[in-house]
C-alpha cells in the first residue's frame, strides 16, 4: 500500500505539470522543482533511514514514513502558491525516503531464496500497477476536476490511502515498533552513526542539487565537487568508526560482493535513462501533438500493465534463470525506444496515428517489469541481514541520483532542441539518449554475468580437487 502511494504519487506528476503551472502561474523553475524536488529530499534520508530501520525497528519508522507522506499530500493538494506545494514535496520526499528502505529490508528479513524472489516479484508487480494507474488516474480527476481543482485531487487521493496503510500497519506489525539499538546498545546513538549520516546526506544534497536547479545559476555547478569530496569524506569516516569497533552506517565490504556492486551500477544506470521515458511521453503527447491530460495518461497504460506482468513473472524465474533475466528485460526496454523512435518519425512524416506507442512502449514495459524486481534479488541475494534496509537504500539512493540527474540532462536536451526545432525530433533525440544509457545498463549486466559463470566454475573446480 505505501509503495503503490508513493510511486502513484509520482506517475500523477508527469501528467499534472501543464495544469500546475496554469493554476499557479509557476516558472519552468518551480515545474523542475516539482519534478526533482521530492527526489532530492528521498535521496537524501534513504540510507540513514534505512540503517536506523535496521537497529531500531522497520515498523515504526515505516509508520512515521507513511504520516509523513500523507500529512504533505494534504498541504500539497491545499497549496495556494508553487512554493507552498514545493516545500510540501519535499516533506513528501523526507517521508517516502523513510518509509521505502523498511519494505525493502521487512523483504530481506522475512523471506529466503525462491519466496524473497516471489516477493520481489510481488514488489515489481506492485511498481507496475502503481504507475499504469497514477496517469491515468490523473488524467481523469484533472477531466473532471478541471484545471484548478484536479491536479489537487491527485495529491488528496494519497489521503485515504496513507490512512489504510496505518491502520493496516498498527494491526499487522510485530511489537514493539521502536526499540532501543540491537548492536553496541552501550554506545547510545554511537551505534547509530550521526556523523557518518550527515557527511552522506550532505553529499548526496551537493551532487542532487546542481541537476535540480541546473537553470539558475552556473554556480550551482559548484557544489558538484563539495559533493564527491564529501563522499571520499564519508567512506574515510566509516572505515575509521568500523576500526573503532563501532557499527557503521553502511558496512563498506558489501562493495566487494560483486553481485552487489554490479547490480547497484545497473540499477543506477537504469534509472538513470529509464524514468525521463514518462516524463518526455505526456509532456510530448500534450504539448507536441495537442493530446489531452487524459489521453496522454492513456498511453503508457498497456506498458504500465505489462510491466506488472512481467515483474511478476520474472520474479518468480530469476533464480532458475538469474541475471538472464535482467539481460533479456534490458534487451526489450532498447526495442521498445527503438519501435518508439520510429513511431515518432513516422506520425511526423507520413501521418501514422501516435497511438501507435501503446504498442512499442508495451515492449519498453515488459522489459522494465524483468528489470526492476529481479535486479534487486540478485543484487541483495548476498548481502548480510543485520544491514539489509541501509543496503538497499544505499542502491535506492544511487536509483534517485539516477533519476535527477537523468530528468534534468535528458529534459534539458530536449527542450532545448525544441526551441531550434520539432518536438517529434527533440523527443526521438530524447529516446535515443535514454537507449545509449539503457545499452550501458547491459553492458554490465553482461559483465557480471561473465563473473558469476567464472566463478560458479572456480567453485566446481575447487570441489573436484
Amino acid at each position: 500500500m505505501a509503495i503503490f502511494m508513493s510511486l502513484m504519487g509520482v506517475s500523477v506528476i508527469n501528467v499534472a505539470l501543464p495544469s500546475i503551472k496554469h493554476a499557479l502561474a509557476a516558472s519552468q523553475s518551480d515545474i523542475q522543482w516539482v519534478l526533482s524536488g521530492y527526489a532530492l529530499t528521498f535521496g537524501v534520508v534513504l540510507v540513514s533511514a534505512g540503517r536506523a530501520g535496521d537497529l531500531m525497528g522497520r515498523g515504526g519508522f515505516f509508520i512515521l514514513g507513511v504520516t509523513i507522506f500523507t500529512l504533505a499530500s494534504v498541504a500539497a493538494g491545499l497549496a495556494p502558491d508553487a512554493d507552498w506545494l514545493n516545500t510540501a514535496r519535499f516533506v513528501q520526499g523526507v517521508g517516502s525516503g523513510l518509509l521505502n528502505p523498511q519494505g525493502m529490508g521487512m523483504i530481506q528479513q522475512y523471506f529466503q531464496g525462491p519466496d524473497r524472489a516471489r516477493a520481489f516479484g510481488f514488489f515489481g508487480t506492485t511498481v507496475g500497477v502503481s504507475v499504469a494507474i497514477g496517469p491515468v488516474l490523473g488524467g481523469l480527476l484533472i477531466q473532471l476536476g478541471g484545471a484548478d481543482i484536479g491536479w489537487r485531487l491527485t495529491f488528496l487521493i494519497n489521503v485515504p490511502i496513507g490512512l489504510l496503510t496505518l491502520v493496516l500497519a498498527f494491526l499487522w506489525f510485530p511489537r514493539p515498533l521502536i526499540h532501543k539499538p540491537k548492536q553496541q546498545a552501550d554506545k547510545g546513538l554511537g551505534s547509530l552513526d550521526p556523523v557518518g549520516a550527515l557527511l552522506l546526506g550532505l553529499g548526496v544534497l551537493a551532487v542532487l542539487y546542481p541537476f535540480v536547479e541546473s537553470g539558475s545559476s552556473d554556480m550551482v555547478w559548484l557544489l558538484l565537487p563539495t559533493g564527491l569530496l564529501l563522499f571520499y569524506l564519508w567512506v574515510q569516516w566509516e572505515r575509521w568508526y568500523t576500526r573503532r569497533g563501532y557499527s557503521p552506517m553502511v558496512d563498506l565490504t558489501i562493495f566487494a560482493i560483486s553481485s552487489y556492486r554490479n547490480g547497484s551500477v545497473i540499477m543506477f544506470l537504469y534509472f538513470l535513462g529509464m524514468t525521463s521515458v514518462w516524463v518526455l511521453v505526456p509532456v510530448y503527447a500534450q504539448q507536441g501533438v495537442g493530446f489531452s491530460a487524459f489521453e496522454a495518461a492513456m498511453i503508457g497504460v498497456p506498458s504500465a500493465l505489462l510491466s506488472a506482468w512481467s515483474a511478476n513473472w520474472a520474479g518468480k524465474r530469476v533464480n532458475q534463470h538469474g541475471r538472464k533475466v535482467v539481460i533479456g528485460g534490458l534487451m526489450l526496454a532498447v526495442f521498445g525506444l527503438l519501435s518508439s523512435i520510429a513511431v515518432v518519425q513516422l506520425h511526423q512524416h507520413t501521418g501514422l496515428s501516435l497511438w501507435w506507442l501503446l504498442l512499442s512502449l508495451a515492449f519498453f514495459g515488459l522489459g522494465h517489469g524483468s528489470v526492476i524486481s529481479p535486479n534487486q534479488a540478485l543484487t541483495l541475494a548476498e548481502v548480510p541481514l543485520t544491514y539489509a534496509g541501509s543496503s538497499g537504500a544505499i542502491m535506492q539512493t544511487g536509483q534517485r541520483i539516477g533519476t535527477s540527474v537523468g530528468i534534468a540532462m535528458i529534459t534539458a536536451v530536449v527542450f532545448a532542441v525544441t526551441a531550434q526545432s520539432s518536438w517529434h525530433t527533440a523527443v526521438s533525440l530524447g529516446f535515443l539518449t535514454i537507449m545509449l544509457v539503457i545499452l550501458l545498463a547491459l553492458f554490465m549486466a553482461f559483465k557480471d554475468l561473465r563473473a558469476r559463470r567464472t566463478q560458479k566454475a572456480a567453485i566446481t573446480t575447487a570441489k573436484q580437487l
